[in-house]
């Protein structure tokens, strides 16, 4: 199995939210999950940062011009399927995901799940943007929807409530 080797690099850049025990072994369990769902061919690497709101307002800001903060951010390094590969190991770089802890910790009490759904449904929805995904069309935004729900299953953190706040 070590041709479909995934390997996810896990930083954290923000002090806000202290990461529960699990958090990382369920980002890696969930990229797995996902590039599974896909078919993903191949070994690969993501790297998953975890900052606060004034860090992914930042970035928010720089890379797509907006002065606010957000969830999660995708920055996906291929196009149309084509990957760049790392000279090192091989591996196709898929990208870099970053998840606003203090956003994902607010949420989650927002919609009344855990922070674990929470953060597993926004690496997912973010990995997806990583294979090409998007969801500007209300249809794309469906079929997103459904695969991260997906996921969200097969890793025992089904939805539990309606995803509109009360």
């Amino acid at each position: 199995m070590t041709e479909n080797k995934i390997r996810v690099i896990i930083t954290n850049k923000q002090k806000t939210v202290k990461i529960p025990t699990g958090i990382r072994m369920l980002v890696r369990r969930t990229c797995n999950a996902v590039l599974r769902m896909e078919n993903f061919k191949g070994p690969a690497e993501i790297s998953v940062t975890f900052v606060d709101n004034a860090g992914i307002k930042e970035l928010n800001k720089e890379y797509r011009n907006k002065d606010i903060e957000t969830d999660v951010l995708s920055f996906p390094m291929g196009e149309n399927g084509e990957w760049d590969r790392n000279p090192e190991t091989n591996a196709f770089i898929l990208g870099d995901v970053v998840i606003s802890m203090e956003k994902a910790y607010d949420q989650a009490e927002i919609y009344g799940h855990s922070l674990q759904r929470e953060v597993g449904y926004l690496t997912a929805h973010s990995v997806l943007h990583l294979l090409g995904y998007d969801h500007i069309e209300p249809m794309d935004r469906v079929r997103m929807r459904e695969k991260e729900e997906l996921v969200m299953e097969q890793l025992g953190l089904p939805a539990s409530i309606s995803y509109i706040p009360e």
